[in-house]
């Protein structure tokens, strides 16, 4: 059977393809901007029809239905990455975080996290019957290999990006959904002077020829935009969005001195602008991989000066990093953070950077604190943490004592903060602080 009759043969409406998802099963959903649209809506729509099927999952952009309230039961939802959209059903015991790294997720998939369907977007497909996973390869040819039942929404707008790894077939589908509708977007904005100041000191850590790891964001934003002097950057990232593209069409970020995939953009995951998906499609020089590879410590370790960039909510005395929680409430997840704060540590003239402004609530709380929050996790263990960047500076902690390490952190806080930040170093050194 050619695939085109294959494929005929599995077209189906999502109403009829939610009817092979059954109560008490394990749901894999698509991520990021690749979270499908149609069944998930569908799901909801009949809401009434499940009850207590696990739905697992990560950043979902827009507004995913199956979070609302009245599908609470129906649904349970368990991540290890939250956002807006998220926060809320696990506060309200609807949903379940567990900690875990990123690269990981895969080999949970069929394993600690059951995989029973797999519910995820793609590329219509090409001329030997292969769709593109697109802007979110990360977990997701792992949840089709593992899962029975395959629901796949064919989107003709999201970008074909065609290196192996990124492909999928027909032949391991269950259902097709054949589809058209935008992907969401994520606007770049304007960095403000503290961010702006925070870009400028990151960018003076980055050599020419270094091959770069950063998130989205304001900070990864001004970061990209102080980059516009320096020559032959690579990516090697979890993600990128806008800014990256613009240094690609300057030419600042060619990938030439990569020594891992050499000019090439490599990611597992892309969410930005309409105009980089565009920019994304059928482009030679951008690929995605499964984040068991990409975000793997050993393979980013192969890039020569790689320098990883992430933020964090605070910093304590020790060089602790809480990333993820303000105080026991559960805000994010650890993403690709420790993935490639380990990895660059293990490449030749690596360096990891964690950059944040230097207060929290409109000022009214130092984000370098004593002790890190109550009930906090550390995302970051001291021992792995190398940079720390406000906007007052940087401070370097490899190799410093945790008397040095407080000393220069507090140096780093905002001035409004560190008075008190001195009483509690000169209580707990018996010295006096010297600026």
């Amino acid at each position: 059977m050619d695939w085109k009759s294959e494929y005929d043969k599995k077209v189906c409406t999502p109403e009829e393809a939610i009817k092979d998802i059954h109560d008490g099963q394990w749901v894999a959903l698509g991520h990021a901007a690749g979270v499908p649209k149609l069944v998930p809506h569908a799901m909801a729509e009949h809401r009434a029809e499940f009850n207590g099927v696990n739905v697992f999952h990560m950043t979902t952009l827009g507004d995913n239905e199956l979070l609302h309230p009245e599908s609470y039961g129906h649904f349970h939802h368990v991540s290890n990455f939250l956002s807006g959209n998220s926060r809320q059903c696990v506060a309200d015991l609807a949903g379940d975080f567990f900690p875990g790294y990123f690269h990981d997720v895969p080999q949970m998939l069929g394993n600690e996290i059951p995989c029973d369907v797999a519910i995820f977007q793609a590329t219509r497909p090409n001329a030997e019957g292969y769709c593109s996973l697109s802007v979110s390869c990360d977990y997701a040819l792992e949840a089709i290999h593992k899962a029975k039942v395959v629901i796949m929404e064919l989107n003709d707008q999201m970008p074909f990006i065609g290196n192996e790894g990124a492909l999928v077939h027909i032949s391991e589908m269950t259902h097709i959904i054949p589809c058209s509708y935008p992907l969401p977007e994520l606007g770049m904005t304007e960095p403000n002077e503290v961010e702006a100041a925070i870009g400028r000191y990151c960018a003076s850590l980055v050599e020419d020829g270094a091959t770069l790891q950063l998130g989205i964001g304001a900070i990864p934003n001004a970061v990209l935009k102080e980059l516009g002097d320096k020559n032959d950057l690579g990516i090697h990232s979890e993600m990128f969005s806008d800014g990256v593209m613009g240094l690609m069409q300057r030419g600042n970020i060619n990938g030439k001195k990569k020594t891992l995939h050499p000019e090439k953009v490599v990611a597992t995951f892309i969410m930005g602008s309409k105009e980089l998906y565009d920019y994304c499609n059928n482009n030679e020089a951008i690929e995605v991989y499964p984040v068991d590879y990409v975000n793997d410590p050993v393979v980013i370790a192969k890039n020569y000066r790689m320098i990883s960039i992430n933020s964090c909510i605070e910093v304590d005395f020790m060089g602790q990093v809480a990333s993820e929680m303000i105080g026991p409430k559960q805000y994010s997840g650890i993403g690709g953070q420790i993935d490639f704060i380990r990895g660059a540590a293990m490449a030749k003239d690596g360096k990891s950077i964690i950059a944040m402004p230097s207060t929290a609530a409109h000022g009214k709380v130092s984000r370098i604190k004593p002790f890190l929050t109550p009930g906090a996790a550390v995302s970051t263990p001291r021992n792995d943490v190398h940079y720390v960047i406000t906007e007052y500076g940087i401070a370097c902690l490899r190799g410093r004592t945790l008397r040095q390490r407080a000393h220069d952190l507090i140096g780093i806080a905002h001035p409004q903060f560190r008075p008190e930040l001195i009483e509690e170093f000169e209580r707990r050194y018996q010295c006096k602080y010297e600026a």
